[in-house]
């Protein structure tokens, strides 16, 4: 069994799967800047020297030397792409598990098709992640190692690799919707099952050719989010009633959430993991948020747990495809001014609380510094998703 483990961790056959689909490294020519085009990119993995050194938290040696072990190698790669449409089926559907995709699917789902769903899919998704983005931070396992296998993606390449998170959101999502609309939508069961599992395995797939993660990466990945939504699906109604949960209820999402993320596991050099998880838990905390505040005021119309007869999904026409581009237009306009305006004003706020002189990058990941701010920003962005838009959809005649 641990052969068989350790076989599927091997780097040997990520590789194997990229060659496969027409990914391969370039002749060694040395070193160039002017890579044009996908047979001609430069991957360049940051060595631990490039990497920047850890402020507060996981600042320091570690004691197992793990740090070697877990740490990007410094390399310079050019790859070469034989089969572009493996190449461009799976740069689209690693976009499909990356912040983009959410940030756009998830108020989406809010705004256009049901809010009972969209509160769902948000909360599983934020659990889902920050258990995923944990384990990795406990388990400490290398990416795959490079060469043999060629990496395509640089910002998450200090990050470890065990489980993928990547993996785990798109199979938190896809089943979380199937499961969810079943009993309020009319559709083929069979159709919709199909959808998620190719989804899914899609998402998971193009870990692999990006060379991002291993195979047991991402079959640990899935198998985490199924044991996940197994024990948490008992406990989905109650995720339904938190918007007439108690008043002290948003002292609570946000005081928890705050802490989860300040105390976050140390790292043993700077990754974006506790950026990122800030971020997710943020936005769960300020949907949560919303929800509770349009039910407490009667802001807007509540989602309803169940409906009288499960209903037809409508078709697509032409006024529906307006009013719903039209409707997303706005939210995110409106969501992309609010991200800005609270994150530059919290910056400036926390840069003179804690009299930081240097207002660079380097000074935004501090614990301090960093922690703060994008929980206030995605808080904020939370909250205008599912309570401010609806109501300017609503001023628009939208509604």
């Amino acid at each position: 069994m641990a052969e068989l483990l350790w076989s599927l961790q091997d780097s040997q056959l990520v590789a194997r799967f990229q060659r496969h689909c027409g990914l391969f490294p370039a002749p060694d020519e040395g070193p160039s800047e002017n890579g044009a085009g996908p047979t001609d990119r430069e991957a360049r993995t940051p060595g631990l020297g490039h990497l920047p050194a850890a402020k507060g938290k996981g600042a320091g040696e570690p004691a197992n030397g793990l740090r070697r072990l877990a740490a990007p190698q410094a390399y310079v790669e050019k790859y070469v792409v034989k089969n572009y449409f493996y190449y461009y089926l799976f740069r689209f559907s690693a976009a499909l598990g990356q912040e983009v995709f959410y940030i756009t699917f998830l108020p989406f789902t809010h705004w256009n098709i049901d809010p009972y769903l969209s509160r769902r899919l948000t909360i599983i998704w934020v659990l889902v992640m920050y258990i995923g983005q944990v384990t990795k931070e406990i388990l400490k396992w290398p990416r795959p190692f490079s060469p043999p296998v060629v990496k395509l993606e640089k910002r998450v390449i200090a990050e470890y690799g065990m489980p993928s998170t990547h993996a785990m959101a798109a199979t938190a999502i896809s089943f979380t919707l199937l499961i969810s609309s079943m009993d309020r939508y009319q559709y083929p069961f069979v159709l919709g099952l199909m959808m998620a599992v190719v989804f899914s395995t899609l998402v998971g797939l193009s870990r692999l050719y990006t060379g991002m993660h291993t195979v047991l990466d991402v079959l640990g990945g899935i198998l985490i989010t199924a044991i996940l939504i197994v024990l948490t699906y008992p406990a989905w109604t109650l995720i339904d009633h938190l918007d007439s949960a108690s008043p002290l209820l948003p002292v609570c999402v946000l005081v928890v959430p705050f802490l989860l993320c300040y105390n976050y596991p140390a790292s043993d050099y700077y990754s974006p993991t506790r950026a990122d998880t800030t971020t997710i838990l943020a936005a769960g905390a300020g949907v949560t948020i919303g929800f509770w505040i349009n039910h407490f005021f009667q802001l807007v119309s509540e989602p309803t747990e169940s409906l009288p007869v499960i209903q037809n999904i409508p078709p697509l026409t032409t006024e529906l495809l307006a009013v719903g581009l039209a409707k997303f237009t706005v939210g995110i306009v409106l969501i992309l001014l609010v991200r800005q305006l609270v994150q530059k004003l919290s910056l400036q706020v926390l840069y003179s609380w804690f009299k930081v002189v240097t207002r660079n990058n380097e000074a935004r990941r501090r614990l301090e510094i960093e922690v703060p701010y994008k929980f206030v920003t995605y808080t904020s962005v939370g909250i205008c998703a599912t309570t401010f838009v609806p109501m300017l959809h609503r001023f628009l005649g939208l509604l």
